[in-house]
C-alpha cells in the first residue's frame, strides 16, 4: 500500500535515488545532485511558507516525490514530480495520490494558482498534467517569481 507523507530527513537518500536516475538515465538530462541544491536542503527550500515536499512510500521505500515551492502572491510552483518506473500508471495511482495531496494542501492554504515548467521530453507528464486540469501557457505568462529551470521549455498553470 502506498503512503504519501511529508518529507523527513530519513527520506533524503530515497528521494535522490528516485529522481537522479529518471533525470540522467531515462531522459538523458545531464544534471547532477550538485546542480540541484534544493535536494540537499529540502526543508529549507520547500518546507516553508505555503510550500512543502511529499514522498510516496511503499514498504518504507521512497517510490515518488512531489514538491510545492511558495512563490508568493498566493501562487506556487509544482516541482520535482517523479515516480519510479515500477510504480507508474493509473493501476498504481502514485502520481494521482501525490497530486491529490498537493491540491488538498493548496486549497487548505488558499492558494490561487499552481505553475509548473517541464521539458519537452516528459510526454507522459504533459498528458497527466493536462488530464488533471493544467493548461499550457506561454513562458511570458508566468509570474516573475516563478523559478524557470534551464531545461524547462513547456509551462502549465492550474487555477484553483
Amino acid at each position: 500500500m502506498v503512503q504519501i507523507s511529508p518529507f523527513a530527513p530519513e527520506h533524503a537518500a530515497g528521494v535522490v535515488s528516485v529522481i537522479l536516475p529518471i533525470q540522467q538515465i531515462e531522459f538523458e538530462i545531464p544534471i547532477t545532485l550538485d546542480a540541484q541544491p534544493d535536494l540537499k536542503d529540502i526543508p529549507g527550500f520547500y518546507q516553508r511558507g505555503d510550500g512543502n515536499f511529499w514522498v510516496a512510500l511503499e514498504a518504507g521505500q521512497v517510490i515518488g516525490t512531489l514538491a510545492l515551492l511558495d512563490i508568493g502572491n498566493h501562487q506556487a510552483a509544482l516541482r520535482k514530480m517523479f515516480v519510479a518506473s515500477s510504480h507508474r500508471g493509473p493501476e498504481h495511482g502514485v502520481a494521482r495520490e501525490l497530486l491529490r495531496t498537493l491540491l488538498a494542501w493548496c486549497h487548505a492554504r488558499g492558494l490561487r494558482s499552481v505553475f509548473l515548467g517541464t521539458t519537452a521530453k516528459f510526454l507522459a507528464a504533459h498528458r497527466f498534467y493536462e488530464k488533471n486540469g493544467f493548461r499550457e501557457i506561454a513562458r511570458e505568462s508566468l509570474p516573475e517569481s516563478f523559478p524557470v529551470m534551464a531545461v524547462d521549455s513547456k509551462f502549465y498553470e492550474l487555477s484553483l
